[in-house]
This record gives structure tokens, C-alpha cells and sequence, in this order.
């Protein structure tokens, strides 16, 4: 009986436990090129990050190396998203993170942001 309510309990935790970060996000695509992860009062500058690269990796398909530009300039205002471009003659300039090594212009590959900051530990897990 103990394990069938362990199984049990298991099987209810895990599709929660595998949510990460963007899936609270909304994503909407305003053109070709640049989309918005929409505003959540709880998500963190990296949950943004992680939307985006999710998006771009898994939603448009495209390849891990793609890189994804912040459009709106750092610091977020309260209450607002962060919309990203894949047009790097449109770029803030500045990702908002602290970033070592690679181009330093306000972009990050699609699979670094995606490896990066999705699969971060929870220590509530």
C-alpha cells in the first residue's frame, strides 16, 4: 500500500515538476523578427531569458546557435516584459545580465539562454 501511494504521489508531482521557468511566461511574436515575454510580477531577469530562448529554439524552431537580442533597454520597467529581436542592428545593447566571454552585445545564443537558465535547481523541489 506504502508504494502505490508513493507511485501515486509521484505521478501527480511530475508533469508540475518538469514546468520550468517559461512555461509561466507569455510569449507573443509582434513580427518576423521580435517577440515579447510578457510581464509576471514573480519571474526573475533569467526567467525572461529562458522564455526567449525557448521560444526560439522550440517555438520557431530555429538553431541553438541563433543569437536572440534584447530590444528593450535595461533596466525592465515595473510592470513591463522585455522584448528580444533576432535583428542584432536593433539591439539594446545590453542583455541586463552579467556575461563573460562572447560578444557583448546585448544578445546570448537561443540554446545558451535555454540550457542556461531553464534548468535551474530548485531548491523547493
Amino acid at each position: 500500500m506504502r508504494i502505490l501511494t508513493l507511485l501515486t504521489a509521484l505521478a501527480l508531482a511530475s508533469p508540475a515538476a518538469a514546468l520550468g521557468p517559461e512555461s509561466r511566461l507569455r510569449v507573443t511574436q509582434t513580427s518576423n523578427a521580435d517577440f515579447t515575454v510578457g510581464y509576471r510580477s514573480t519571474a526573475k531577469l533569467t526567467d525572461y531569458w529562458c522564455a526567449a530562448g525557448n521560444f526560439v529554439t522550440n517555438t520557431l524552431g530555429l538553431p541553438d546557435s541563433t543569437r536572440v537580442y534584447r530590444l528593450s533597454p535595461p533596466p525592465r520597467k515595473a510592470g513591463q516584459g522585455i522584448s528580444f529581436t533576432l535583428d542584432a542592428s536593433r539591439s539594446a545593447g545590453e542583455t541586463g545580465l552579467s556575461t563573460f566571454g562572447g560578444p557583448q552585445d546585448g544578445s546570448m545564443s537561443a540554446g545558451g539562454a535555454y540550457a542556461q537558465f531553464c534548468f535551474v535547481f530548485d531548491p523547493d523541489f
